[in-house]
């Protein structure tokens, strides 16, 4: 599927990690549209060089986060106004952009359910931040803009958190899923991994062994999967993938409830597929998170999943049918569903049901529905420029 006329097509991110899943959505992204003929630029801070894709590097001078965000919207929109683009999408909430990708999710809801969590504390810490309330402001111009043509989700509660809270019609939202790769993320892994990476860890092959993955451990919900740990069986272990500046706090937690032995600590992964491998299922009982890779991930792999309901994954997930459901700070009910897990026919059971769900979520459909969105927009332009142009009498 080509796209009209070779169009010039900005992306703007403000920097790329390899561990984010929304910076490996962007790069799996811009090597499609190249294939398919778009000239494309990215707006950004710091990127990883790709082969066809021009960077413009824009790292204005800041001191701390409100600063650093501001400046880069403001240096980013100079960019756009002057290079005339026929299409920008951001990753970021600035409102000078034509799509704007929500893979953040929606920051006031993220902020209520944070308040919910922390009580007072974190309420009134909220509301003494300047970074939210310039997040705060940011979302709310952005989804104002009169610029704004789409908002894309990938999951349908993202979807009706930006309609239920900023009145966005969803004629003009698309949920388009993240893809994964299920060549490589596969039930063959276990067979490859389980026993070296155990080796590796310490873990004993006899173990019961969850997975979580997640960097941000206050919002994947690390605290819960700790503390219910802490009620299951000794055989019962949790192996933490991710990077979190309050680790050490986590790695005491672990130490007070007596589960020094039984919390591994792992760090962060430029490959978690050995992990997937080793692990018996993924439980991550996130406070917030719009969908994270990791679910695609393991469920590809073949490992029954345990999510919360304030996860994007719950499009996909049924309670006690394909995976578990419970509520974000159920620490009984993910205790609960953390001892049926321990049910060996029934992890066997789930194998081939956890990979079915995402077997069609190819980089190929996603990055057809994205060229389609493309498409429509671009054609919209062309028609509205027809018509301007039929306006002008000739000479």
């Amino acid at each position: 599927m080509a796209l009209p006329a070779s169009p010039r097509i900005a992306l703007i991110r403000q920097r790329y990690t390899r561990f984010g899943g929304a910076e490996r959505f962007v790069a799996g992204a811009l090597e499609a549209l190249v294939a398919r003929g778009a000239r494309l630029s990215v707006i950004t801070r710091r990127w990883q060089h790709q082969p066809g894709v021009e960077t413009i590097g824009v790292n204005p001078f800041h001191l701390g986060r409100v600063w650093r965000d501001w400046a880069f919207a403001r240096a980013a929109c100079r960019v756009v106004d002057a290079r005339g683009f026929d299409l920008v999408q951001s990753h970021e909430r600035i409102a000078c952009c034509d799509v704007y990708r929500a893979g953040d999710g929606v920051h006031r809801v993220w902020l209520q359910r944070r308040a919910a969590a922390g009580g007072w504390r974190a309420r009134f810490g909220q509301w003494l931040s300047p970074y939210h309330h310039y997040v705060l402001h940011a979302e709310r111009r952005l989804f104002e803009s009169p610029r704004l043509k789409a908002v894309i989700c990938n999951s349908a509660m993202v979807r009706d958190e930006i309609s239920a809270c900023f009145g966005v019609p969803e004629a003009r939202i698309e949920v388009i899923y993240n893809a994964v790769d299920s060549e490589y993320f596969t039930p063959i892994l276990r067979t490859r991994y389980r026993q070296e990476m155990r080796e590796r860890l310490g873990v004993p092959e006899s173990a019961m062994v969850y997975l979580f993955v997640g960097s941000g451990f206050a919002r994947k919900g690390l605290d819960t999967a700790i503390r219910a740990l802490a009620a299951l069986p000794s055989h019962c272990c949790l192996v933490v993938v991710g990077k979190d500046r309050a680790t050490p706090r986590y790695r005491r937690l672990a130490r007070k409830l007596g589960l020094a032995s039984r919390v591994y600590f792992a760090g962060p992964q430029a490959d978690t597929a050995p992990f997937y491998g080793m692990a018996d299922a993924l439980v991550l009982p996130t406070l917030y998170d719009p969908f994270p890779n990791v679910v695609l991930e393991a469920l590809a792999c073949g490992l029954p999943v345990l999510i919360s309901d304030s996860c994007g994954a719950v499009d996909i997930i049924r309670d006690g049918e394909n995976g578990f459901i419970c509520a974000a700070r159920d620490l009984e009910g993910l205790i609960a569903r953390m001892r049926r897990l321990m049910d060996a026919e029934l992890r066997d059971h789930l194998m081939p049901v956890s990979r079915a769900l995402v077997e069609s979520w190819q980089a190929e459909a996603m990055s057809a529905r994205l060229l389609g969105l493309y498409r429509r927009l671009l054609k919209h332009e062309d028609e509205i420029t027809d018509k301007v142009h039929a306006r002008i009498p000739l000479e």
